[in-house]
This record gives C-alpha cells, sequence and structure tokens, in this order.
C-alpha cells in the first residue's frame, strides 16, 4: 500500500512522456499530485492520467502556459516541491528562437520565478538532459575523454549542427541555476541520456518515434547520434523522486543504463526482431566522435539507473 502521508508536489506539463510516468510514480509513493498542462480540457491528451491508480484520489490538472509569467504561481504556491519537466519539442529550425529558446528559458524562469513566491518550498527538480553535457566537437576533446556533471557541451557546435533541442536545454538549464544561486532556491538538475520505454499516452514521443524509424528501415535520425547512453523511462522517473528525497543531493546528476554504438544498437534490433527491415548497414553518422558518456555507480532499480554527483 502507497504511503499516502507524504505532501503534495507540482509536476509541469504533466501529459508528457517523462512527467507521465513521474505522476504515476508519485501517485504510487503517496504524494498528492497538481499537474499542470495547457489545457486540462484536452481528454485526449491527459486522460491517460486519469486512468492511473490513486489519480481520482490524488491528481489535479490545472492550466498553466509556460510563456505567460505567473500563470504557475497558484499551482507552485499550494506545493511543497516542484518537478520543472515541461520543454518544447520544435525541430523547425525556422522557429528555435521565437518558439524553442522562448519557451525554454523564459518557460523555465516564469516556473522559478513562481518558486521564488513560496516561502515553503523545500525543492526544485530540473528535467534536463543529458545533451547539456557530451556535445562537442571531437577536435577539443582528448582521445576517450570521460564527461561527468561538471561538463557542458558547446552551444556553437550545437548550432552548427542544428540540434537545436540541445541548445534550448543549455541556455535554460544554465539560466535556471543561476536564478536559482541568485534567489537561494534548493535546485537539483536531472540529466537523462536518450530515454527510451513504454509511453502512457496515446501520443507517440519524439525519442520513441526515432527508435520506431529503425523498424522501419530508417536510419537518418541515427545518423548524428553515434555512441550514447540509453536509459529506461520508468528508471528516469524513479531518479526525480529520489533526488527529490534525498537530503543531500545537489548539483547534477547524468541519469544512464546502457551505452551503445548506433551499429550496436541495430545490430541487437535485427537480432531480437529479425521479422522487421531494420538496417544491417552502419548508421554512424559524421559526429560520432563527439559523444561520450560516463556511468556512475548506485543504481536505484536492478543495475539500470546510476546516480553520481561529482
Amino acid at each position: 500500500m502507497a504511503n499516502t502521508s507524504k505532501g503534495k508536489v507540482c509536476v509541469t506539463g504533466a501529459s508528457g512522456f517523462v512527467a507521465s510516468w513521474l505522476v504515476k510514480r508519485l501517485l504510487e509513493s503517496g504524494y498528492h499530485v497538481l499537474g499542470t498542462v495547457r489545457d486540462p480540457g484536452n481528454q485526449k491528451k491527459v486522460a491517460h492520467l486519469w486512468n492511473l491508480a490513486g489519480a481520482k484520489e490524488r491528481l489535479e490538472l490545472v492550466r498553466a502556459d509556460l510563456l505567460e509569467e505567473g500563470s504557475f504561481d497558484d499551482a507552485v504556491m499550494a506545493c511543497e516541491g516542484i518537478f520543472h519537466t515541461a520543454s518544447p519539442i520544435i525541430t523547425n529550425a525556422d522557429s528555435k528562437k521565437e518558439e524553442m529558446l522562448d519557451s525554454a528559458i523564459n518557460g523555465t524562469l516564469n516556473v522559478l520565478r513562481s518558486c521564488k513566491k513560496n516561502p515553503f518550498l523545500k525543492r526544485v527538480v530540473l528535467t534536463s538532459s543529458s545533451s547539456t553535457v557530451r556535445l562537442r566537437d571531437e577536435a577539443e576533446f582528448p582521445p576517450n575523454v570521460l564527461l561527468d556533471e561538471t561538463s557542458w557541451s558547446s552551444v556553437e557546435f550545437c548550432e552548427s549542427i542544428q540540434i537545436w533541442y540541445a541548445v534550448a536545454k543549455i541556455l535554460a538549464e544554465k539560466s535556471a541555476w543561476e536564478f536559482a544561486k541568485e534567489n537561494n532556491i534548493d535546485l537539483v538538475a536531472v540529466l537523462p541520456t536518450f530515454v527510451i520505454g513504454p509511453n502512457l499516452s496515446p501520443v507517440l514521443g519524439p525519442t520513441a518515434s526515432d527508435v520506431l524509424g529503425l523498424f522501419k528501415g530508417e536510419t537518418e535520425k541515427f545518423t548524428i547520434f553515434g555512441r550514447m547512453g540509453y536509459v529506461h523511462i520508468d528508471d528516469v522517473a524513479s531518479c526525480h523522486i529520489l533526488v527529490y528525497e534525498t537530503a543531500g543531493a545537489k548539483g547534477r546528476y547524468i541519469c544512464n543504463s546502457a551505452v551503445l554504438g548506433s551499429d550496436e544498437l541495430v545490430a541487437l534490433l535485427a537480432k531480437r526482431f529479425p521479422s522487421f527491415p531494420i538496417p544491417k548497414r552502419s548508421v554512424t553518422g559524421h559526429h560520432a566522435g563527439s559523444i561520450y558518456i560516463i556511468i556512475f555507480t548506485q543504481h536505484s532499480r536492478g543495475a539500470d539507473v546510476w546516480l553520481q554527483h561529482v
């Protein structure tokens, strides 16, 4: 039976891939969850949340928009912990500044401005990405360098290969750290690698879509990935709760499981699912050497996810 003595926490962008699993695990852990979404009445996007165990008793969904200052005030003021997972997913390069960067940076700051107003707030957990750590021209690295939580990706390099998601994540996280320091907010960041696992919502997320493409013989999305980390969505959700509940947690945490090269990935999938047209040829692209990751030591579920602050 879940511990029902836990407090109320807010999850921003509650209908998203990571956020939905986080809501699920928070409810199962006994928390009262207040989720923010752009349209609580959109049943296509939120129905799966109401089907979660404990939702009828301990879930609230309220409207909030990343680009409306003060939009998160009521939700944040009602809670003692904030999980900021909301983030735009835009791939159109022409929209990067107007939409993605604005939503990611100003949206994060809008949430933190609301957090600043809550004197009873315990901690903010920010969902960032390993893309804030691992993307840099390989010419800038010594051979086989290992990256950790003190490392930052190069914004210039990400712009040069048009990975706008990474640019948004880097700038949003750096803005968050600066704001948290200036306003004495207890902030912890979780940096998942390539997140895989089942969707709770009927809408397929971008990561799952990329993997699904391999089952159709498509390799384009994987040409820039190279060797990188993969982690199960359930472990990512558990990781967020772990760093929220651990008093000594601080700074940034990479959340990762296995490390595979693109060729290793397609070989594994082709062997396990021989009836699908999974490509047998190389899918490694020109930027494969730019991606490295290190696996850390404390796991939350079997031998799947490692966390260690450096």
